[in-house]
């Protein structure tokens, strides 16, 4: 079991700058998000004639992107100021000692506070920890699902518009080349008519083309806030596992492997010496029965020979490889040694030349 002491229990409360792993705030993050969409709205204004007539040939699809992206933009902004509240909560409870004492809870940050509780220490181990943290994790991913489900929905949007404009293109074309009539006048008749009818066409290109531009740069804008996002959710949930491992005392929580195994061979002979008592007992039964049981435990003790053979070599590895770990300890301590006198030497022989140039 890992001992987890939180500060403010059991001995000094920690505030201000005692307590070195205090969450950042994701302002950073939101204010480069505001920067970003004061630049795109420039870019936009500079463009904002011909932004207007790739709108206006197809209003509704175009509408619907702009208002896909609005929605967007609101989540985003909304995953980055979520985090806020938790910040503040955590910093809260670091500085005042007791999770009582916030007097608010958190959201993400929930199994944490559930786990804590009004306890002045905690044991816990390291699966918990993990679990915790996986818990977190689940919700920071979770959160961004509608986002991330908008990005892609802004990009189909754009080539449902582009399929939509070829689709009125190709018909318009067709129309056109069936209306024509090589002996019905004269070439400027044709030619008059010929332009009449590919204005349709043209009009159904500028449909596929301005979905496709607003899908597209709709979906880039998105995608960076998202991308802004996603760093600030893992800059919080990076700083909150390295709190949590700095309080987190891994202990010999575990058994060793060769105990484990030792205790399993033990359970498995105890099983054999019952079996062949039952088969030695209902010996009226039937010899049939007698004979299985019998062959069975035997079974069982040649696995457990082989569990403690496979046991004895698990022992020797173990023990080889702590030989090794000590000789390399020596080596380095050796190596660490010489560089000492290195060092030492060094030192002297640069006394010793400043104390000549004195001379």
């Amino acid at each position: 079991m890992a001992k987890l002491a939180l500060p403010g229990w059991g001995g000094p409360a920690e505030t201000g700058e005692d307590y070195p792993h205090k969450l950042s705030s994701p302002m950073a993050f939101f204010w480069t998000m505001v920067i970003f969409l004061i630049i795109v709205g420039f870019v936009a204004a500079i463009l904002f004639r011909q932004a207007q007539s790739a709108f206006l040939s197809n209003p509704g699809l175009n509408g619907l992107i702009l208002g896909v992206l609005l929605i967007g933009i609101l989540l985003v902004f909304n995953h980055v100021l979520a985090l806020r509240p938790e910040v503040r909560w955590f910093n809260s409870f670091r500085a005042a000692g007791s999770a009582e004492k916030v007097g608010r809870d958190p959201v993400l940050l929930a199994p944490m506070r559930a786990l804590i509780g009004r306890r002045h220490s905690l044991a816990l181990s390291t699966t918990t920890l993990r679990s915790i943290l996986d818990s977190i994790a689940t919700r920071l991913d979770e959160s961004r699902d509608t986002s991330r489900y908008l990005i892609g929905l802004l990009v189909f949007l754009g080539l449902l518009g582009t399929f939509w404009g070829l689709l009125g293109t190709i018909g318009s074309i067709s129309t056109v080349i069936q209306s024509l009539d090589a002996g019905g006048g004269t070439a400027n008749d044709i030619l008059n008519a010929l332009k009449e009818g590919l204005s349709a066409p043209l009009e159904g290109m500028g449909t596929a083309f301005s979905t496709s531009l607003f899908g597209l740069s709709s979906s880039l804008i998105l995608g960076f806030l998202d991308l802004q996002a996603g760093r600030a959710q893992n800059r919080f949930y990076t700083e909150l596992e390295n709190w949590l491992s700095s309080v987190t005392d891994v202990g010999p929580e575990v058994q060793p492997v060769a105990d484990m195994a030792a205790t399993s061979s033990a359970d498995v002979q105890a099983l054999a010496e019952q079996i062949l008592k039952l088969a030695q007992e209902g010996g009226g039964g039937g010899n049939r029965s007698t004979a299985a049981m019998a062959s069975l435990a035997e079974g069982i003790q040649g696995l457990v020979k082989n569990m403690r053979s496979e046991q004895q070599m698990l022992r020797d590895w173990i023990e080889a490889q702590q030989e090794e770990s000590k000789a390399l300890r020596r080596t380095l301590d050796r190596l660490a040694a010489r560089s000492g006198d290195k060092a030492e030497r060094a030192e002297r022989a640069a006394e010793k030349a400043q104390t000549a140039g004195g001379e």
